[in-house]
């Protein structure tokens, strides 16, 4: 007899698994697995963390961490996040000023966020899916990227995850603890950032559909109805009193964000179709057709996942696709920047939904090739995208972030006696505050033309180039005529994060 190949979505499953029992003791070899996936990635994250600081952490140090505790909490900002901000100011007062310090809460986040999604996929599909997850959030280059960033990103992650685990666990389950969990959970995401709203607003969608399906059904339960009303109510409860002492400006904030946008010469940053290519291009570190072509494989092997999970976790899809709909529909509606950021979160979930689509391609070849090489499909196919991970995970250790720092060494050691430096916009504020310079500030075109029109040696540090060359384009012009020369070039892994640094004798 001829036995049927062993289809590798088998093989994902250990045979004392059950699917969404979410209550499994965690077995020894998946605790040594996960152990190891996670000090993986704590020694990719400890690596480099010191390293200088950019514009967004530099702003959050000035306006927010160096200040008291109760100033921290007097008005709104979309560039503060709350809940990191008040882990990264007892890091610094516990360990110091150091880059390391302000930016430990983010790695610390970052590492329980991988826990966090091996838990969910555990729970929905087995543990070698949870492993292979894991495995690849820790290689990421994005998750290593915003680990090593002191801002509230892997905190997003992280409470959004978890919010997502409590969800569908509770609605298995029926019990009170996990959506009293869940509330706390809804309340830390969205005071870490008001757009971790967006999440749960399409898991309360999605809660109203099952409450209005199996009322039309004849079988709705009443705990269906109570039990999430409850983690709705606790979560919105805890939500609104975090953010009482801020309403107002937080009121404010939000009704100018169009206004803001508007005015931004980068015109493309309101367009979803550039924020996917430039979540992708900043991945691979290149551009041209490779990041339409990874692109649509990740469409192509997401969809493919939410087809293998379809009997056994069928939300699991509308949450990660209905978040991505829904933040791509708010930002375009009130006007607002559609940042690769406000994705991250999906980036875990995304993940997951690969590796279940590769799962399935290659159970599908496996009924091709049959059981002897079968078997060998899916660990092939992982080895390659950890194989690939690790490549891209190793561009976020070339260069810094944005190397201001750098720059202000570069141009103090040689600058000149009486040579005028001039810094660019909003940077001259960080220039001036943060590192104590005496450089003046370009606003507008008329300073640059006020400052070019002054004789003597000047030099020109040009943060955001792309931004800021479209800004003042008699700057650009300048330099293409060899008015100006640019004299040094520090690259940073953040997207448009070079520096140019300009002189003119």
């Amino acid at each position: 007899m001829v036995s049927e190949p062993v289809p590798p979505t088998m093989l994902l499953r250990q045979k004392s698994e059950t699917p969404n029992s979410g209550t499994r003791s965690l077995a020894v070899p998946d605790a040594v697995w996960l152990s190891l996936i996670l000090l993986l990635a704590l020694g990719l994250r400890v690596f480099s963390l010191n390293g200088p600081l950019w514009f967004d952490e530099v702003v959050t140090v000035e306006t927010h961490l160096n200040h008291s505790w109760g100033d921290m909490l007097t008005s709104y900002s979309m560039n503060h996040h709350y809940l990191h901000n008040l882990a990264a100011k007892a890091s610094m007062t516990l360990f110091g000023s150091e880059p390391w310090a302000i930016r430990l809460p983010a790695m610390l986040f970052g590492l329980a966020g991988i826990a966090a999604m091996w838990w969910l996929a555990r729970d929905l599909a087995g543990s070698v899916p949870a492993h292979a997850t894991a495995l690849l959030m820790a290689l990421s280059y994005h998750h290593i990227w915003f680990s090593q960033n002191a801002r509230g990103y892997t905190g997003l992650a992280l409470f959004s995850t978890l919010g997502v685990l409590l969800f569908l666990r509770g609605l298995r389950s029926q019990r009170r603890s996990d959506w009293l969990w869940f509330g706390a959970v809804m309340a830390a995401t969205i005071f870490t950032h008001l757009t971790g709203a967006f999440l749960f607003v399409v898991l309360g969608l999605l809660w109203l559909y099952l409450v209005g399906a199996n009322w039309l059904k004849g079988t709705l339960k009443r705990t269906l109805v109570i039990l999430p009303f409850q983690g709705f109510a606790v979560g919105s409860l805890l939500t609104v009193a975090l953010y009482a002492p801020i309403l107002p400006s937080l009121l404010s904030t939000v009704s100018n964000v169009a206004e803001t946008s508007a005015g931004d010469p980068m015109q493309e940053y309101q367009n979803p179709l550039w924020t996917a290519y430039e979540a992708i291009r900043t991945g691979v570190g290149q551009a041209g057709p490779i990041v339409m072509v990874i692109g649509l494989a990740v469409l192509g092997l997401s969809i493919l996942g939410a087809i293998s999970l379809r009997k056994r976790a069928p939300l699991f899809a509308w949450i990660t696709f209905g978040h991505i709909a829904l933040t791509i529909g708010l930002l375009l509606a009130v006007g607002m920047r559609i940042w690769p950021r406000f994705f991250f979160t999906d980036i875990a979930f995304l993940l997951f939904l690969i590796v279940m689509g590769v799962a399935l391609v290659c159970e599908l070849l496996a009924r091709l090739t049959g059981p002897s090489l079968g078997r060998f499909l899916f660990p092939a196919a992982l080895i390659s995208m950890v194989a690939v991970s690790a490549a891209m995970a190793s561009r976020n250790y070339l260069a810094p972030k944005q190397d201001l720092a750098g720059a202000v060494a570069l141009v103090q050691g040689e600058r000149a006696q009486g040579e005028r430096v001039y810094a660019i916009t909003y940077s001259g504020e960080l220039f001036t505050g943060h590192f104590k310079t005496d450089w003046a500030t370009i606003w507008t075109e008329d300073d640059y033309r006020t400052a070019m029109t002054t004789p003597g040696p000047l030099t020109i540090v040009v943060t955001f180039p792309d931004r800021n060359f479209r800004s003042l384009p008699e700057m650009q012009a300048d330099v293409s005529n060899g008015t100006l020369t640019e004299i040094h070039y520090l690259p940073g892994t953040l997207g448009d994060g070079g520096i140019a640094i300009l002189h003119r004798n």
